[in-house]
């Protein structure tokens, strides 16, 4: 009795671990898009999920439009994503935009009016606030963000939302 509930219990065990590494690797209708990225929140509120789908249980429910995340995992319309914490969880492709925005990490970062010596302190924003990712130079250390109607220069170190090899204008 004692060997056929071990067999038992060590198939229920290998049948579930087998389903979960199937579905780490999977990535079933991929977008075809580069993992890792960063996208942003599209919606004021968003529920993260312990695994790719409705049946999954919330584990996390973002209440801010526009929050800058990372995609690192793709599994039919639902994405992995991780937050400037570290926090990951799985949502829908359609809470998702390609907006990039940016989160203010540390502590009080300066915004410059430009990117180059002399730099011009523009304003100071607090840890925390989310602006827009306008532009980032090839070999700069600089991108051009935008928080409302304030644009200008920031050092790339001072905020969460781009990787540092990374370009675009």
């Amino acid at each position: 009795m004692k060997i056929k509930k071990i067999i038992v219990t060590s198939f229920l065990s290998l049948s579930l671990l087998i389903g979960l590494t199937s579905l780490s690797n999977a990535q079933i209708e991929s977008s075809g898009l580069p993992i890792p990225r960063f996208v942003s929140l599209k919606s004021a509120q968003v529920n993260l999920r312990s695994g790719p789908g409705v049946r999954y249980p919330v584990i996390w429910v973002y209440l801010s439009k526009a929050l800058p995340v990372e995609i690192i995992g793709e599994y039919d319309n639902w994405r992995k994503i991780r937050d400037w914490e570290g926090s990951e969880g799985w949502v829908h492709k359609s809470l998702l935009s390609g907006k990039r925005m940016v989160r203010i990490t540390g502590i009080q970062r300066t915004l410059y009016r430009n990117s180059s010596e002399p730099l011009r302190i523009m304003a100071k924003v607090e840890s925390g606030v989310i602006g827009e990712l306008n532009e980032c130079p090839k070999d700069s250390l600089f991108c051009k963000v935008s928080f409302g109607n304030i644009s200008g220069w920031m050092k790339r170190s001072d905020f969460w939302g781009v990787y540092p090899p990374e370009y675009f204008d």
